[in-house]
């Protein structure tokens, strides 16, 4: 997929949960850019990350145990937009759909809201923050340019 079919599944996906916005398509091609440069669905070297935002199951999992069990009518949202009937990690390999709601949904616990579209610094900075995480290995330097690279 290209850039252009990628910003359409991501608009697509994020209205038929209710959870679009500009800020939110966009941080998502930033994340899926830099995670895993839109092809790769399982973490180089082994790991356990999967799909192309690279989302661990520890915190798949937790997603759906702390957040969406709690709110069946999203999670009834988002299994309909993926077209799953369970909700398993290992289905973000082969689920774009499905990878765009729980990277979103990730984002959605965050209580500082989303950074604008307008500033890619401050997407990069935002998901250092709360996706990759202040321990993790990418930078914000990283994801400036990969977002250039891939989704302008």
């Amino acid at each position: 997929m290209n850039k252009e079919e990628w910003r359409r599944l991501i608009t697509e996906t994020l209205k038929e949960t209710g959870l679009y916005s500009d800020n939110a398509r966009d941080l998502i091609m930033g994340t899926f850019a830099q995670e895993s440069n839109f092809k790769y669905t399982r973490q180089i070297g082994g790991g356990p990350a999967l799909g192309y935002g690279q989302m661990e199951p520890k915190t798949f999992n937790d997603i759906v145990v702390n957040f969406l069990r709690h709110k069946p009518e999203l999670m009834g949202k988002v299994m309909k937009a993926s077209g799953v009937v369970t909700l398993e990690p290992e289905m973000l390999v082969d689920n774009k759909k499905l990878m765009i709601c729980m990277t979103r949904i990730h984002y959605l616990r965050v209580k500082e809201a989303l950074p604008s579209n307008k500033d890619v610094w401050a997407m990069g900075e935002y998901w250092k923050q709360y996706y990759n995480t202040p321990l993790g290995r990418g930078t914000v330097k990283e994801f400036v340019e990969n977002y250039k690279r891939y989704c302008l």
